[in-house]
């Protein structure tokens, strides 16, 4: 709906300016007239005749006063390709008003956060769906699994496919679809429709949750990209820990039942829906540029003008040439495969303590579903806490680049928050385990709850931005990777995790998860030491070269 509107007001700034023009080129050209006239002695005699031709043509409108000269051009010229007119350009969304950008990034942060929302709302109803379908819980795992396989899945090709038809088709339509595979998850009586309806949940889910990062790079320059990711970075990584807070005294409530978490997430996504509808707008500027041509061929009736993205290759091409770009980032890109292997087992952590939480804290302590589900609050609040240092990291990147508008970041600059949060990981981890005994109070595992979700924030907004700047326009295409491999990996080991805790119990699976993390540490210290020299040997990232110009 937005989207439309903003087409609408990019023809009525077309058509202004082309009015203008021609106006200007008229008074031009009669000023012209004048100075030959009065050179040549004939001044009188021009001006009326030029008067008789304007006036001899007043019956026409202005579309087809231009079109008379343009038959001819159009068939004696080429393309006229539409580009941004300089920085400062008003259809780039780079230069929206700060007002208008922050609504955007409010709404597709609702977005994001109802999608993460849905693949954990119902890991606190694995034991009641399990009874009601006559499956185990190791079975009933496959409901988590599903959602995340199906993200992984849509990872594969949302990127091209929101390149070529824009951002906010890809939103709409998709999250339409996907809340009613929501429905269809809440009605359904069958262990296996169940299965399925989960993994097109995650299948519709991957178009805002893998392209996200590309509409944040669409609106702001790396600078105010310091302030503005870590909010996104929010959705993604707080949605999964705070949704088994409710969904915990909704199982527990005899009223209601576990169908009821599948409720709840199809009214806060109707709700994200209607608002993404009526006032999320177009962000991809090759997009914008495509509208701005058409509308100047419609108001000039010069067929010449086109855009880039117009002629650029099919959506079929683009998935493939997609698919092989990922196979060669797995194979030759290491920032993807080492920050890509932190993010897998950020998310391999987050999504086996879904259930490890039955064994960490219900077992132990004794609590019930609804207390159980309310522990994820501490990873919440971590998370949380972290972004509350966003305007922080915004000023720093400020102060490194001298305040000047536009200025780029070397990438290393984002690795910053890793480095100083990537030994509390492997930390996190063993206070959790080691801490786990009915004789010590439960707040000190939520400690560690709290530090894991501070950790898992800085790491995921370190990489993700550091990807960004370093491949720049390959950027959806490095990211699109590292979700699809991330989402894969943690769907296949939350398939894994209870038979892991059940075999060798709270402390040595924390212990093994911990011990993992250790090896990944000096990651984020090593790239900012050795990143430029990596990035310079690499085909599609971009040099130190690349950042100064």
């Amino acid at each position: 709906m937005w989207s439309y509107v903003q087409y609408r007001s990019i023809g009525k700034l077309v058509e202004r300016e082309t009015t203008r023009q021609f106006y200007r080129n008229n008074d031009h050209t009669l000023r012209s007239e004048k100075d030959a006239s009065a050179a040549s002695g004939s001044r009188r005699g021009s001006v009326q005749t030029r008067r008789f031709k304007l006036e001899g043509n007043s019956h026409l409108s202005n579309r087809e006063q231009l079109e008379k000269g343009n038959d001819l051009t159009n068939k004696q010229y080429g393309i006229i390709s539409i580009d941004v007119s300089g920085e400062d350009d008003p259809i780039d969304p780079r230069n929206w008003s700060l007002l208008s950008r922050c609504k955007n990034i409010a709404i597709l942060s609702f977005l994001i956060f109802v999608q993460a929302w849905a693949g954990s709302a119902g890991s606190m109803a694995n034991t009641a769906a399990s009874k009601e379908f006559g499956v185990g819980k190791i079975a009933e795992n496959l409901s988590t699994a599903m959602y995340l396989f199906g993200v992984g899945a849509g990872s594969l090709f949302i990127g091209p496919l929101s390149e070529t038809v824009g951002r906010n088709p890809t939103y709409l339509v998709s999250t339409l679809i996907y809340m009613l595979f929501v429905l269809g998850s809440a009605l359904t009586p069958s262990f296996g429709g169940q299965i399925i309806c989960r993994f097109f949940v995650g299948l519709f889910s991957s178009a805002t949750l893998a392209v996200n990062g590309s509409s944040v790079r669409d609106q702001f320059r790396p600078v105010k990209r310091a302030f503005v990711f870590p909010v996104i970075a929010w959705a993604n990584v707080a949605a999964p820990a705070i949704a088994p807070i409710p969904a915990g005294w909704i199982v527990s409530n005899t009223h209601l039942g576990w169908r009821w978490t599948e409720w709840m997430t199809l009214v806060i996504s109707g709700a994200a829906f209607i608002i993404a509808l009526f006032f999320l707008p177009e962000t991809y500027l090759p997009i914008l540029l495509d509208w701005k041509a058409k509308h100047l061929r419609r108001v000039t009736g010069d067929l010449r003008y086109t855009s880039e993205h117009s002629s650029s290759a099919s959506l079929l091409r683009k998935f493939k040439q997609v698919t092989v770009l990922q196979g060669k980032f797995i194979r030759t890109e290491p920032v993807i495969d080492v920050l890509g292997a932190y993010l897998i087992l950020l998310y391999i952590i987050l999504f086996s303590l879904q259930s490890g939480f039955d064994y960490i804290f219900k077992e132990t302590y004794r609590l019930s579903v609804g207390l159980t589900g309310s522990c994820f609050a501490a990873i919440a609040t971590g998370s949380t806490a972290f972004t509350a240092f966003a305007p922080g990291l915004y000023s720093w990147a400020c102060w490194k680049t001298e305040h000047v508008r536009g200025s780029s970041i070397k990438p290393e600059f984002r690795l910053w928050p890793a480095i100083v949060t990537a030994p509390l990981l492997p930390a996190s981890l063993f206070w959790l385990g080691w801490s786990n005994d009915p004789s010590i109070s439960i707040w000190c595992g939520l400690g560690a709850c709290f530090v894991f979700g501070v950790v898992m924030i800085a790491i995921y907004v370190s990489s993700y931005e550091y990807i960004i700047d370093s491949y720049d326009d390959h950027a959806a295409v490095a990211l699109a990777t590292v979700t699809m491999i991330r989402y894969f990996v943690a769907g296949g080991m939350v398939m894994a995790t209870r038979p892991m805790y059940e075999a060798i119990g709270v402390q040595w699976s924390l212990t093994l998860l911990g011990c993992i993390a250790a090896i990944l540490v000096p990651a984020p210290l090593v790239f900012w030491r050795y990143g430029a020299k990596i990035r310079s040997k690499s085909l599609y990232a971009k040099g130190d070269v690349d950042d100064e110009q």
